[in-house]
């Protein structure tokens, strides 16, 4: 059975930081990418930063860049989501996923993610 879990959300003061991780279960992780993707309340589920098993290349949209930092550790099959100087808007529950094997899709296309997580509840306050 596949099971993505998300851990490390929680309360944090506006630049303050977090590190979620995220643990992959019962799937051979090969040639696939993982990714981040966040939903606040009343929003879209927005896609944060993305990575491959293989390789480890990593992408960050502009809107993420220089605050979140995706990376993983092959070898106890996590991917992990480094957050600095958080701000309100980053409020969100965040999900990790996975595509299939071979996957080269765009990143950020929600359709590509075959697994997800139950999400973890990110809170910043002022």
């Amino acid at each position: 059975q596949v099971r993505l879990v998300e851990s490390g959300g929680g309360s944090v003061q506006v630049g303050g930081s977090l590190r979620l991780s995220c643990g992959v279960h019962g799937l051979t992780t090969s040639d696939r990418a993982m990714a981040w993707f966040r939903q606040a309340p009343g929003k879209e589920r927005e896609f944060v930063a993305g990575i491959r098993w293989i390789g480890g290349d990593t992408y960050h949209p502009n809107s993420m860049k220089g605050r979140f930092t995706i990376s993983l550790d092959s070898a106890v099959n996590s991917v992990y989501l480094q957050m600095n100087d958080l701000e309100l808007e980053d409020a969100a529950t965040y999900y990790c996923a996975t595509t299939d094997v071979g996957y080269f899709g765009p990143w950020n296309a929600r359709e590509g993610y075959i697994y997800w997580g139950q999400g973890t509840q990110v809170t910043v306050s002022s």
